[in-house]
């Protein structure tokens, strides 16, 4: 039997689907549209549960401005969001060189590729120093607080409403404590470190400020949480007080419901990890385009490939600004 070898037209190209591209994209576009959409799945699963969470727990969920209030160079001063609304515009900046250089390329105009791929990668490198930098103010916390039995986090206000620090109040006592190393001792656990402060410290230098009150998770009526009187706040104090919580990790969290912290170190975190992601890339293609690699094969569209992850990476981020910050 004889067999006929048919001939598609396509022999030696990249794209073997038929004549005609789709949407007259390469194979290169189209497979970084896909990891986009299936990346967009992804940060949706993460913002939609955050968001269904957030509902469950919308009498107690912390209010963003009180927890990321920091700004660098101004200790002491609150400013709340207005690093994080920063940070934003350095992100969206950098999408609009990475718009440039994209553009340039089109043109051929290596110099002006390599300035503006600077410029994105710079912002790119601003935005996850700031980003670990927020990180670290989170963990570390500010004014610390006290966790109940029930696993609910009370704060303390001055008789102005205005937040104070367990360090601004509690005494020292008399204490046992000791923190033993591993050679310290002949049956080892290690553990998280103790706070600052125990328990029967931050109760005693509660009782010796009269003008000190109790604050709960619970927000009221007008969008604000719920301040206890010097009774009741004492009463909350000795009678639910369990431990002294001091910044935010996945099982503790000063601000409110842990919950809320592993939302926020899961979101920004692997947001955080995908602009880390494109900035090496940018530094790889950067290069490329210094070297001359783009020029000689007459097409910089390496660029733009990396061009339309990077505004994926902003786009993402404006959604994560505004479920997880501003609503």
């Amino acid at each position: 039997m004889n067999a006929t070898a048919v001939k598609t037209g396509t022999e030696g190209k990249i794209w073997g689907g038929g004549d005609e591209q789709p949407l007259k994209a390469s194979y290169g576009k189209l497979m970084m549209w896909f990891f986009i959409l299936s990346d967009a799945l992804t940060f949706s699963g993460f913002l939609a549960a955050y968001g269904f969470s957030r509902f469950k727990f919308i009498n107690t969920w912390p209010i963003a401005d009180e927890v990321f209030t920091h700004f660098p160079f101004l200790h002491g001063v609150d400013a709340p969001m207005y690093y994080v609304a920063l940070m934003t515009f350095i992100l969206i900046f950098s999408s609009v060189t990475m718009v440039l250089a994209v553009d340039a390329g089109h043109q051929m105009k290596k110099n002006k590729v390599i300035w503006y791929m600077f410029f994105t990668i710079i912002g790119g490198v601003v935005f996850v120093g700031s980003q670990a930098w927020e990180w670290a103010n989170f963990i570390s916390g500010e004014y610390g607080a006290v966790e109940t039995n029930g696993g609910k986090i009370i704060q303390f206000v001055n008789a102005e409403g205005e937040q104070v620090a367990i360090e601004s109040f509690a005494v020292d006592l008399p204490s046992d404590r000791t923190r033993l190393t591993r050679s310290e001792a002949l049956w080892y656990e290690s553990e998280s470190s103790l706070p600052k402060y125990q328990l029967a410290e931050v109760i005693e230098g509660f009782k010796a400020n009269p003008d000190l009150l109790v604050r709960t998770q619970l927000i009221a009526e007008n969008g604000q949480k719920t301040i206890l009187s010097r009774e009741e706040s004492l009463a909350k104090l000795e009678n639910d007080g369990m431990q002294v919580v001091e910044g935010a990790n996945l099982v503790h969290n000063e601000y409110g419901p842990p919950l809320f912290a592993d939302f926020f170190f899961f979101i920004t975190g692997f947001h955080g990890f995908h602009v880390f992601s494109g900035v090496i890339i940018n530094i790889i293609i950067f290069i490329n385009v210094i070297l001359g690699t783009y020029e000689r094969r007459g097409s910089y569209e390496m660029v733009e490939k990396v061009g339309l992850y990077w505004h994926f990476v902003d786009l993402v981020w404006v959604f994560v600004f505004t479920f997880f910050y501003l609503v």
